[in-house]
């Protein structure tokens, strides 16, 4: 079965290689050391320390695979620069009903932070602006109901 392909921009590739790099040079180390002084402490079978330890270990290894494998996966997202919304692209959006203007970066998924103003390709929003123009109008199917945004800007 073929993996997913997981769409990010260059930052985001550079900041998952980078957490990828401390949990193997850093935190595998600090829970390898963790393991030693528990083993040290005596009788394993009562030892929550040890247990601990191992717990921690298991869900780092498993951490540390999840990101290689979307590294390996990965596609990195050129610059959306153009006047078709499209991955990478940072978006203003104006909503019809409230008159607010907000600006969004469409990203992958797995690099979506709304906090941060970067929404997934795969969201209601994103989904909707996708392919979509300046001055286009899209409704977005919300839990609240309908929305419609003018697209009002779409930088690179």
């Amino acid at each position: 079965m073929a993996e997913k392909r997981v769409m990010l921009t260059e930052d985001g590739y550079n900041k998952l290689v980078e957490k990828l790099n401390y949990l193997k040079s850093v935190r595998r180390i600090e829970i390898a050391e963790r393991l030693k002084a528990a083993i040290a402490l005596g009788d394993l079978s009562e030892n929550s320390e040890y247990d601990d330890a191992k717990n921690e270990q298991a869900f780092l290894e498993g951490e540390i695979i999840d990101l290689e494998t979307k590294i390996r996966n990965s596609d990195i997202i050129k610059s959306g620069a153009g006047d078709i919304v499209q991955m990478g692209s940072k978006v203003t959006l104006k909503d019809m009903e409230l008159d607010e203007e907000e600006t969004y970066m469409i990203v992958g998924s797995t690099e979506a932070d709304p906090d941060a103003a970067k929404i997934s390709n795969e969201s209601p929003v994103g989904a909707a602006i996708i392919g979509q123009k300046v001055g286009s109008v899209v409704e977005v199917h919300a839990p609240a109901g309908i929305i419609k945004y003018q697209i009002m800007k779409i930088e690179g």
